[in-house]
């Protein structure tokens, strides 16, 4: 059971601020932001959860959406906690044997002594009865006592980050890509390619504090799990559930920003009107309205929007919304295991593209295109794509980001090329002082 106690919300920005510089002394955080926008986290603006009172860690894939599932239903709590890609070998005969230079578990959730919601003007303070004595003390150490931390917000040297494959190599292996697409054995299929640096340290916090500053996404993540970190700027939800109802949210189609407004305006015609890219969208629609229909009730799988798109500061995006009904009695863990992984992140049909991913790409995704979120009690559930991502093993001194773009019959190679640049360069901003 938890105590809940509400107070005021001080100013917005420093109440995320002083958050976030307090759960720096935890092992365990999850630090999940809307960034205001509207149709993001519907059931708060940001929440914080640290300190694991219990959790449970799948290094393998082998039965492990199994072991999620009796976990959730033993802890019967809110949990909070990470998907990784890799999970694709639990639901389907796939394999994932590609150099993995982060070594992150496949799955890792872990139920919260202390969890803080920012909503509707106020701070709520939801901690497990037996940490309960414990809320006014924190508070006071939050937002009356807190003083910014050296550590947290000092100043990182810039890192010099390679790449896994370089550019000719990329052509090379997209044009295979395109060979698999015309002949008929997939019709689209998501191609990612790894940007690193090892033996070099990173100040988390800071970094995603910048991150999250230049992109302001609305699915915003800050995740600790020991020495493993994720610093997320995603703008994509995977798969929300509010009572019986889904949503799931799929990306498909880029355009880079403008400062000139009129210019800005024409990127955004460009792109609503851009038959390749509203192909794709569709693509994976359909691949998504399948993979919903598994658990819905009869009929009532519907695309709320197709194709809208969507602006943010780094880029303009093609975005779609497909919702389904799903019964009182459905299991949270398997509606997740019947649409993972999210369907933009793979391709059509979905375990063909999958295996020729795993055979073309150069590197093990883990964590990179799975997702983060939560379970509440009820059995809720709201997760993001892991996209526009760094992941940082500090334990091994590693730091990576990947990107990707959606290989159709129509791509060109070197345009693709060019949209993975883009995408990248928030990351590589951040990371390397650009």
């Amino acid at each position: 059971m938890r105590t809940t106690v509400s107070f005021p919300l001080p100013p917005i920005s420093a109440c995320k601020k002083s958050l976030l510089e307090w759960s720096h002394q935890f092992r365990e955080i999850a630090w999940l932001d809307s960034n205001g926008h509207a149709d993001s986290y519907g059931e708060f603006e940001a929440i914080l959860a640290v300190a694991a009172h219990d959790s449970i860690v799948v290094p393998r894939t082998t039965g492990a959406f199994d072991k999620l599932k009796a976990y959730r239903k033993e802890i019967g709590d809110w949990l909070f906690g990470f998907l990784s890609y890799d999970l694709k070998n639990d639901v389907e005969e796939l394999s994932s044997t590609n150099f993995d230079g982060l070594l992150f578990p496949n799955l890792f959730f872990f139920q919260p002594k202390k969890i803080i919601k920012v909503h509707k003007g106020h701070v709520h303070f939801m901690y497990l009865d037996v940490y309960a004595h414990e809320i006014s003390s924190d508070y006071n150490d939050i937002f009356e006592k807190r003083k910014v931390d050296a550590k947290a917000v000092k100043s990182a040297k810039a890192i010099h980050i390679k790449m896994r494959i370089f550019k000719d190599e990329y052509f090379q292996r997209a044009r295979r890509m395109l060979t698999h697409i015309h002949r008929g054995d997939i019709y689209e299929a998501n191609f990612c390619q790894e940007f690193y640096a090892k033996d070099t340290e990173i100040d988390p916090l800071r970094i995603y504090e910048h991150l999250n500053t230049i992109s302001q996404p609305p699915f915003a993540v800050f995740f600790r799990q020991d020495h493993n970190h994720l610093l997320c700027a995603s703008p994509e939800r995977y798969l929300k559930k509010s009572g019986s109802q889904l949503i799931s949210q799929p990306i498909k189609g880029t355009a880079k920003r403008d400062t000139n407004p009129q210019k800005d305006a024409s990127l955004i015609s460009r792109l609503r009107h851009d038959a390749k890219e509203r192909a794709e969208n569709v693509m994976i629609v359909d691949l998504v309205r399948n993979d919903l229909s598994k658990n819905a009730t009869k009929g009532s799988v519907r695309v709320e929007g197709l194709c809208v798109i969507k602006s943010y500061r780094q880029v303009h995006q093609m975005v779609s919304t497909i919702s389904a009904t799903v019964p009182p009695d459905s299991d949270p863990v398997d509606l997740i295991r019947d649409s993972f992984p999210m369907g933009s992140m793979t391709g059509a049909p979905k375990v063909s593209a999958m295996k020729i991913i795993e055979e073309l790409e150069s590197f093990k995704r883990g964590l990179y295109s799975g997702a983060v979120g939560y379970f509440t009690p009820e059995g809720n559930f709201d997760f993001n794509v892991v996209i526009r991502s760094i992941l940082y093993n500090a334990k091994k001194r590693y730091v990576s980001f990947s990107v990707g773009s959606a290989l159709t019959a129509k791509a060109i190679p070197e345009q693709e090329y060019e949209e993975c640049l883009l995408k990248a360069k928030a990351m590589r901003e951040v990371l390397e002082g650009l």
